[in-house]
This record gives structure tokens, C-alpha cells and sequence, in this order.
């Protein structure tokens, strides 16, 4: 990425922290600590969770942008910001701005989901759609930012930015104060880095653990090079920590604070946020349950108390209906088979009442009757099924052998 040039900013401090603190007072939400009874039993330790998904706008994002814009002086913000995303920053700085009075111009990707886009123009934002990826997007609020003179609010490479974000760990010491390891979610590495500032101050004993996507883990080489490394194509379906470069100044913070950097895969990320939904009852978009998911791939690795950040909950209703599905099918609660039978009346209602008295769940039949493969009186069924689970779709499997069908897949 190619950021817009600036003197070199100060580090971020505890007294940063607190004064956003200060600032924040009435604007964020204090978000709720609420604990999970089935990451506790895996854990063996307490585990809880930090909602920030329950924040205004969706997400902890409003935090930093707000503090960021706070402390603009009077002419910066007569000039009007500008701020580039794929959703939750877009939002995080719509609303700042509006509740600052500053004007608010938002580019985002041409394929950023509409409920986004239309929550950002909500907030007060004129949003500007450019590109096709949050790059491209990033380079055009930076072009706009010279030709105007707007500020340009960047989502996570500015002190003011981290001591926003920063709030949340001060909340959480105060809310679990016998906590031993923190969990959060890593993109650009803001909302790490000012957690990681905050709570090692207070408590350099508690443990701070970042989690990326191993597909857009930009942060392993970064720190074995000792700089910013940018990746080529991150991919995720984790959009809030897809990002392919650490910033300048979270870098610096998460290389001397965060004790360790793990990487989850899609198929983890499907299944704590499944894992989210029906155990917490918590609607968590897919980078914001990464923390749950580094808990889930390797329980044993993590001192209790933990407190894993659920950093957002803004997930597109159709990326959910497809993580549902995938987390579903990373747990083996769905089972595809194929099968042929003798083609005469009632057999395909025979099979469905063999299946469920096996209490399979069927969502989808195809049923072939024309295909060269196939013998004169011979019919292939394609089916789709809900199951409990590995175990149960074994004992469907064999209901199904026990019937006499031949099972082909």
C-alpha cells in the first residue's frame, strides 16, 4: 500500500489510552464480558468473551475513529475526512464524523455488501464506490485526501487510532480482572497494538495473543524480517483482518508487546463462528470470531482466565448463509451421498423413510433416471443431508447399507 507521507508519529502510551478514555466517555459503549461454558470445558480454565460486537456500528472500529477525528484541529476539520474500507471502518467513521459535525467522504470497493454500504450512508458518509479490492479503494481516498485537503482517517496506522482501540483493554482489566491471556483478531494490527499498550502497562503478566487467517497472515514474516512485510493476495473470507500489510506504527507495538502470533484456517473460522451463534447465541462476523477459533484449533495452548475479543459482528447475510454451511460441514453435520435403486413406484419414498428413521434431515434430492451409466430399471439419487454429527453420519451410512442401497459415494 502506498500510504500518504507524514513526519514520524510518537509512540502510543497508557496515558494515551486514558485520555481517550476520557474523550470516549458517552460515545462507546463499555461492551459486555460474557462467559462460555463450552470454551470453559475445552479450555479447562475460564474462557469469556469481550463483545464488541455489540458496539456501536457493529464493531470496535468507532472507537479509534472517533478519538482520530476528536483531535483534529479546527481548519483539519472544516476540511472534511476521508476514510477508506470495506465495511466496518467505513462505518466507524460515518458516525465519529457525524457526531463530531465533520464532513465525511467514504470509498469503498464496488463489491463491499450492500447492507454496508447502505448502514455507511446511514451514519451520515457520502460514500464514493471505487475499485475492486480495498487497495485500489485505499489508493483512491488517498488521492481524493491530496486533491481536497481532507484528512485522511486511516483505519489502523496512527497513535490515535491504536489509544481508541486502545479502550478496550482497560475495559477488560477492569471487567476480568483475574484474566492470564488475551485473544484478538490481527489485521493491520490497530486494535492488537493498542490493547497490548494498555493492558502490559498495567499487567506486563498477562499474555496477549494475536490470530490471523493463514491466508492473509501478513504478521509471521513481518516479524521473522523485522519490518512490515506486504503480502501478495491475501485471501479470507475474514474481511475486517484481511489486509496484506502490517502498519508502520501498530508493527512497531505488536513486535515488542504481543507475545505470540497464531494463524487459523477457514475451515476454524466456519466453525467458531457457528460455535458463536449457537452456543453464545452471538451473531460475530468471521474476523471477529478468530480468537474463538485459535481457542477451538489448540485449547491446550492458553493460560486461563482468557478473554477473546469478538471485534465485530457486521457479517454479510449471504457470507453467513455460506460460513453457516461451511462450519456445518467442517464439523460433519452434513453428509452427501449417492446411491442407486431400482427404478419403480415408491422407491425414492421407501429411501426417504428409511432415512428418516435414521433421523437424517434430507435438504436436497436429485433424482436421474436418464443416464447412459445406468442399467434399464436402475434410477441414481443424489442427496444432501443434516446430520449430528460424524458419529451419526456413520449410523446413517449403515442404516443405508442395511436397506440394500447400493451407496456409490
Amino acid at each position: 500500500m502506498n500510504h500518504l507521507k507524514a513526519d514520524p508519529l510518537p509512540p502510543v502510551t497508557l496515558d494515551d489510552v486514558r485520555g481517550a478514555r476520557k474523550m470516549l466517555a458517552g460515545v462507546a459503549r463499555v461492551t459486555a464480558m460474557e462467559g462460555s461454558r463450552h470454551l470453559t470445558q475445552l479450555v479447562g480454565a475460564p474462557v469469556h468473551f469481550k463483545c464488541e460486537n455489540l458496539q456501536r456500528t457493529g464493531s470496535f472500529k468507532l472507537r479509534g475513529a472517533y478519538v482520530r477525528i476528536a483531535g483534529l484541529l479546527p481548519e483539519e476539520r472544516a476540511a472534511g475526512v476521508v476514510a477508506a474500507s470495506a465495511g466496518n471502518h467505513a462505518q466507524g467513521v460515518a458516525l465519529a464524523s457525524s457526531l463530531l459535525g465533520v464532513r465525511s467522504t467514504v470509498f469503498m470497493p464496488k463489491g463491499a455488501p450492500l447492507p454496508k454500504i447502505s448502514a455507511t450512508r446511514d451514519y451520515g458518509a457520502e460514500v464514493r464506490l471505487h475499485g475492486q479490492v480495498v487497495d485500489e479503494t485505499l489508493a483512491a481516498a488517498e488521492e481524493y485526501a491530496r486533491e481536497t485537503g481532507a484528512v485522511f482517517i486511516h483505519p489502523f496506522d496512527h497513535p490515535d487510532v491504536i489509544a481508541g482501540q486502545g479502550t478496550v483493554g482497560l475495559e477488560i482489566l477492569e471487567q476480568c480482572p483475574e484474566v492470564r491471556t488475551i485473544v484478538v483478531g490481527i489485521g493491520g494490527g490497530g486494535l492488537a497494538a493498542g490493547i497490548a499498550v494498555a493492558v502490559k502497562a498495567l499487567r506486563p503478566d498477562v499474555r496477549i495473543v494475536g490470530v490471523q487467517a493463514a491466508g492473509a497472515a501478513a504478521y509471521p514474516p513481518s516479524l521473522s524480517a523485522g519490518r512490515p512485510v506486504a503480502l501478495a493476495g491475501p485471501v479470507t473470507m475474514a474481511d475486517g483482518i484481511r489486509v496484506g500489510r502490517p502498519g508502520d506504527v501498530p508493527f512497531t507495538l505488536v513486535s515488542e508487546l504481543v507475545d505470540e502470533v497464531r494463524t487459523v484456517t477457514e475451515d476454524d473460522l466456519a466453525t467458531a463462528l457457528l460455535l458463536c451463534l449457537e452456543r453464545a447465541k452471538l451473531v460475530v462476523e468471521p474476523a471477529g470470531a478468530s480468537p474463538v477459533a485459535a481457542l477451538l484449533s489448540d485449547p491446550g495452548a492458553f493460560e486461563g482466565p482468557v478473554v477473546a475479543v469478538l471485534s465485530g459482528g457486521n457479517v454479510d447475510p449471504v457470507l453467513l448463509q455460506r460460513v453457516l454451511r461451511h462450519g456445518m460441514a467442517a464439523q460433519g453435520r452434513y453428509l452427501a451421498v449417492r446411491l442407486r435403486l431400482t427404478d419403480r413406484p415408491g422407491a425414492l419414498a421407501t429411501l426417504l423413510g428409511v432415512l428418516s428413521a435414521a433421523d437424517a434431515n434430507v435438504l436436497d434430492v436429485g433424482h436421474v433416471r436418464t443416464d447412459p451409466r445406468l442399467g434399464l430399471t436402475e434410477a441414481e439419487v443424489d442427496l444432501h443431508l443434516e446430520t449430528k454429527g460424524p458419529a451419526h453420519c456413520a449410523e446413517v451410512g449403515q442404516a443405508l447399507r442395511e436397506a440394500g442401497y447400493r451407496v456409490i459415494d
